[in-house]
């Protein structure tokens, strides 16, 4: 039986760790955090097991975590594109602050109406997730054009993640709690350009981590 080779092998990675993620605080995409020593040490065990990959190009979101996240295959000289669309979603009045009791409330309240398909809701001056996944395709677009591109990394944010991943197997939004994510916590997908179709191949994979007692 002959074996379908993918046209494109995509491998989306979240950012490492940063102190925002240690201390539970919003980032959101109005907060261009840095990486922690934590966040740092993730990047870098990732790239022990996946440095050898031959990457055509890297995409990140303008954000500078994700660029830290992928340093080292940056310094390899490799391809490098950043795309607002794969910014994190905006938690507008939300971000870089503690919630209070009335935020968690409102928060998941949102969420559990995301959940029923009401994807028009965001909070004041932030993103809903119909916004983020109209910018994503425009992202989605320019990647997919690339054929010439075999691999590709991509390194985002968690909630966009989720959003991204329900589009590109074929699920509805509401779906994308289904999708967990850490930091740098691994998925690769298989495109194939005859079918416009992905195959998901591995999910929030964080074997590249094991030595580290981090669940974030």
């Amino acid at each position: 039986m002959k074996i379908s080779t993918p046209d494109k092998i995509i491998y989306i990675i979240r950012h490492g760790q940063t102190e925002y993620n240690r201390l539970g605080l919003v980032q959101g995409c109005g907060i261009d955090s840095d990486l922690n020593d934590v966040g740092i040490q993730q990047a870098e065990l990732f790239f022990q097991k996946h440095g050898h990959t031959k990457f055509d190009k890297v995409y990140t979101s303008m954000l500078k975590r994700t660029h830290q996240s992928v340093k080292n295959f940056l310094d390899l000289k490799l391809e490098w594109e950043k795309l607002v669309g794969l910014n994190e979603v905006s938690w507008g009045d939300k971000e870089g602050r503690p919630l209070t009791k009335e935020d968690n409330k409102t928060y998941f309240e949102m969420i559990k109406g995301w959940r029923n398909g009401e994807l028009h809701l965001k909070v004041p001056k932030g993103e809903s997730p119909l916004e983020v996944a109209e910018r994503q395709r425009e992202a989605l677009e320019v990647i997919l054009s690339r054929p010439h591109e075999k691999n590709v990394l991509v390194c985002m944010h968690g909630r966009a993640m989720r959003i991204l991943l329900c589009q590109l197997m074929r699920q509805p939004i509401s779906k994308m709690d289904n999708y967990e994510h850490s930091n740098l916590g691994l998925y690769i997908l298989h495109y194939r350009y005859d079918t416009h179709s992905f195959e998901l191949q591995l999910a929030n994979d964080r074997s590249h981590l094991e030595e580290m007692n981090v669940s974030k």
